[in-house]
């Protein structure tokens, strides 16, 4: 994986809390990125990380997320910043594709560092319950050669209410 820099990052402090929010417009290596973060984060007694990929089954070929760029990092970053007032937390990372994808590329990272584990989980399915249902990016899947809008499913949506 080639080193890349990040234009659409933010980087910013909650209190005495750390978020890394990216959104990337090019592949990632989740373990690097895993592995960065948790160094970073050694005064934490746990870290938890989600990683979304594209899957490979069911015919699909491809997957692309668009955005619209005024709100999409505006809107990550007060994601990031919800969840870290409402947890107690070391760290936050949030790394989320946006393009063109194949099976097994990464979509999304999500990690968060607490001292203590139940709220890094917490934080973790929060996030990402928020970026499955309630984001900024559309996505389609491409199979068979043709391409088809994907919605959140209803589970999605009863994900994200349990948070209300």
């Amino acid at each position: 994986m080639r080193a890349m820099s990040w234009p659409s990052c933010r980087r910013f402090r909650v209190a005495d809390m750390a978020a890394d929010v990216r959104l990337a417009l090019e592949p990632f290596d989740p373990a690097a990125e895993l592995s960065r973060f948790t160094a970073a984060n050694l005064s934490a007694g746990g870290v938890v990380s989600f990683l979304g990929q594209v899957r490979n089954g069911d015919g699909v070929e491809a997957l692309e997320l668009s955005h619209y760029a005024p709100l999409t990092l505006p809107g990550m970053q007060a994601l990031a910043a919800e969840a870290l007032t409402r947890w107690s937390l070391e760290g936050l990372l949030i790394i989320h594709r946006a393009g063109i994808m194949v099976p097994g590329d990464a979509i999304v990272l999500v990690a968060a560092a607490a001292r203590h584990r139940r709220d890094a989980f917490a934080a973790t399915d929060f996030a990402m319950d928020h970026l499955k249902s309630e984001s900024w990016f559309w996505k389609r899947e491409k199979v068979g050669g043709l391409w088809r809008w994907i919605e959140p499913r209803g589970e999605d949506h009863e994900d994200l209410a349990r948070w209300v």
